[in-house]
């Protein structure tokens, strides 16, 4: 069907089929256009217009006693039969202005003020795309969903790239029209709300790369380390979990030494296999092993007079072990497959997340070594024992990506979205919580970074436990064990519709049971069902099911 789907729910296939008048067998016309090849059925024509006009009026006027007004949505095209078919659709939720060329929909934004707008990329007057800048130069916040018929990858990466809320290929389909509609709108409502946290107000300029940033107990006491001990020749540890900052301190302990003007070199033990290690450390000459075709400078070489980071220090072999610890005690060593001893002077900073203690007692790492790196420890921790630095850190990845990225209209993070990311335990520490700023940012299509575009698990967890252990809302529980009991009821009644009302008890218990799960979030709820928002929605509605203090039946 070019434009509307088999599946429409009534009343709104009601409500656009009425509309239809068959022209030929293979024909419907709508309005002016006429597309072939719709074959709908005959029942599909028979419903009476009045009854749906009645039905949809009922709906809008229901919405409309929710608020003082309506949204107003701006549709866009110059396909007349578009432009009824998206106010039949959008008519039970939005007030719609139509408009088919690029300057009518221009004209009518500077006089009006909408919720969203539904923009078609081809248009008789100019491109959609270059309507859409024009649009953004009005108003930046409103969301613009693009509408095109040719649902080319190139126009699709050109319409999201230039920040469109999303996309729509036609021919069009009422429900996901409607839910995306619906979306948009509440996005609008909600950038209204003030950001919890805006992305303007670094808290530190600069090369993000060299900076620490903490004001929490645990971080002041890195500090006071740092400066304690970074003007020592003395060996240094530095322990903690992965993505709390290892390499960050040890290239503080570098900046704030007196070799500052030397060599800075960072090695990651983990990421190269042994012999590979002893040669990147070390060197090698010529013929010294198959491929080595001339003579390798190894890093203790070229790190003479500076400091060497030696990451994953835990991971090394016990070949490589050895040698490592005599550089420590004599700076001395040779390169692999040489007789010749080289002298250097170079401090060595070790990392790792690993037991070495343990490892020790396993006999899988040297204790002489242990204890020769172990001059200084500092001990990193991770950010679920830092949360007074998490909204510091927040705060200085938004505004870092909010830059690099390219998004000078981003304002920041709804007040829902601060509440999240601060209440998450980031297994992932530091790095991962970079890497989900960056993400929202890159993601977001509006001015706000909402917390729907938040990973899964964040928008599940709360305080790092799951909400089945802790439920944000209290909740009716739902049990479905009484399946038996009401098949055996309607058994001893004789009821002749068992199988209707076996399956409407499971149907409800699973929508209750997800609508629970996702603390009545029923964008959440229609995807884990697989189904649209608008089903939910009708089936919430005929169930009984509220949401507004928990889930449960009225």
């Amino acid at each position: 069907m070019p434009f509307l789907s088999r599946s429409l729910p009534t009343p709104l296939a009601l409500a656009v089929v009425s509309s239809l008048r068959p022209v030929s067998s293979d024909v419907l016309e709508v309005g002016l256009g006429k597309w072939s090849g719709v074959g709908l059925a005959a029942d599909q024509l028979s419903y009476s217009e009045t009854n749906v006009a009645s039905t949809v009026a009922a709906e809008t006027a229901s919405r409309r006693r929710e608020g003082s007004s309506m949204p107003t949505v701006l549709v866009v095209d110059d396909d007349r039969a578009i432009l009824l078919l998206a106010e039949k659709c959008l008519s039970p939720i939005a007030d719609v202005v139509k408009a088919e060329t690029a300057e009518a929909g221009l004209a009518a934004l500077k006089k009006n003020s909408f919720d969203a707008v539904l923009l078609d990329i081809q248009l008789p007057d100019r491109s959609g795309l270059a309507a859409y800048c024009e649009i953004r130069e009005i108003d930046n916040k409103l969301p613009v969903i693009f509408m095109t018929i040719e649902a080319a990858s190139n126009t699709a990466i050109e319409a999201m790239q230039l920040g469109a809320f999303d996309y729509l290929a036609k021919p069009l389909a009422v429900d996901p029209l409607r839910d995306l509609v619906e979306k948009a709108i509440e996005q609008r409502k909600r950038t209204s709300v003030p950001v919890a946290l805006s992305a303007d107000d670094d808290v530190k300029k600069g090369d993000s790369s060299e900076l620490f940033i903490g004001r929490s107990k645990a971080m002041l006491q890195v500090f006071k380390d740092i400066g304690r001990v970074s003007k020592q020749d003395v060996p240094i540890l530095i322990r903690g979990e992965s993505g709390t900052g290892k390499e960050l301190v040890a290239r503080a302990l570098f900046q704030y030494s007196h070799r500052y003007d030397a060599p800075f070199l960072a090695v990651n033990c983990a990421a190269l296999p042994d012999n590979l290690l002893e040669s990147e450390l070390f060197g090698h000459e010529k013929g010294a092993f198959t491929g080595a075709e001339s003579r390798r400078i190894g890093k203790f070489e070229q790190c003479n007079g500076g400091t060497l980071f030696l990451d994953e220090i835990g991971d090394m072999a016990p070949h490589v072990q050895a040698k490592v610890l005599r550089v420590l005690q004599d700076q001395r060593f040779e390169r692999v497959g040489g007789n010749n001893e080289l002298t250097t002077d170079v401090r060595i900073v070790a990392a790792t997340n690993r037991p070495l203690e343990q490892m020790v007692e396993d006999g899988e790492y040297r204790e002489d070594l242990l204890y020769r790196l172990n001059g200084v420890t500092i001990e990193l921790p991770p950010l679920r024992e830092r949360k007074d630095d998490v909204r510091l850190l927040i705060q200085h990845f938004l505004s870092q990506a909010k830059t690099q990225l390219k998004k000078p209209n981003l304002e920041g993070l709804a007040p829902e979205t601060l509440e999240l990311l601060m209440a998450y335990d980031w297994p992932g520490n530091v790095r991962q919580l970079r890497a989900v700023i960056r993400r929202c940012v890159l993601d977001a299509s509006m001015s706000v970074i909402f917390s729907d575009i938040l990973p899964r698990e964040i928008q599940r967890l709360d305080g790092g436990r799951s909400r089945d252990q802790t439920p944000a809302m209290p909740m009716k529980k739902v049990e479905g064990t009484g399946l038996p009991t009401l098949v055996d009821r309607l058994l001893d009644e004789k009821s002749t519709n068992i199988y209707a009302q076996s399956m409407e008890y499971m149907e409800r218990y699973v929508l209750v049971r997800i609508l629970q799960e996702t603390d009545g979030n029923q964008s959440q709820a229609a995807e884990m069902l697989g189904i649209t928002r608008g089903k939910l929605r009708d089936r919430i509605n005929s169930y009984g099911i509220i949401l507004e203090s928990g889930v449960s039946f009225k």
